[in-house]
Order: structure tokens, then sequence, then C-alpha cells
């Protein structure tokens, strides 16, 4: 389960990474919200990788912890989904006025002379 998550971690960062390298803006984007998902479920991974385990402890004597996933990674998670979707509406919006503003959706503003 570990190495099936590690890879997917480390392809999302690998694919997001590349896109923010590429010359679009459109594909810039597309690598930001790539790279969130892999940091999202890095943080998923850091409260244990435990199937079935409830958040939540019961009141009451001794508690085996290690029985209970931690709740803090994912409501961690679920506040940066909501900040990451806003980050990427805000983009779009100023991707869409450089668009009309400069004629092009290249990053830097021009297109490249071939």
């Amino acid at each position: 389960m570990e190495i099936v998550l590690s890879t997917a971690i480390g392809i999302l960062t690998a694919s997001g990474v590349w896109l923010l390298l590429r010359p679009r803006t459109f594909q810039v984007i597309i690598g930001l919200c790539l790279l969130s998902y892999a940091v999202n479920i890095f943080i998923f991974s850091m409260g244990r990788l435990t199937p079935g385990a409830p958040p939540i402890m019961p009141k009451g004597g001794f508690i085996n912890p290690a029985a209970y996933a931690d709740p803090l990674p994912q409501a961690l998670v679920l506040t940066a989904i909501v900040i990451s979707f806003a980050t990427t509406a805000l983009f779009l919006v100023v991707m869409i006025a450089s668009r009309g503003v400069t004629g092009t959706d290249h990053v830097d503003g021009k297109e490249r002379d071939e």
C-alpha cells in the first residue's frame, strides 16, 4: 500500500513540475492542480495508513492510539482542498484577463519566434 501511494505522489509531483515549466498558462494551472493533489495525498498519508480505523477516539479508560486514525491530517486536507479550489478559480480569472489584454496565452506574454 505504501509503495503504491508513494508512486502516485511521485508521479503527480513529477507531472505537476513538468507542466509548470510549459509555456502556456493553462498547462501551468493544471500543473499547480497536480502539485496540490500530490501535497494533499502526502498530508493525508501522514495520518497513518490504517484502513477501517475510526478517526475519533471514544471516552473512557486506556485507549490504544495505534488503532485509530489521526484526524488532524484529514482536517488539513479538507482545508487545503477549499483553498486550492479558490486559488485555481483566481488563476483562471487572471489567465482569461491576461489573454484578453495580450492576445496570447503564453506565460511571458509573447509568441515564440521561429
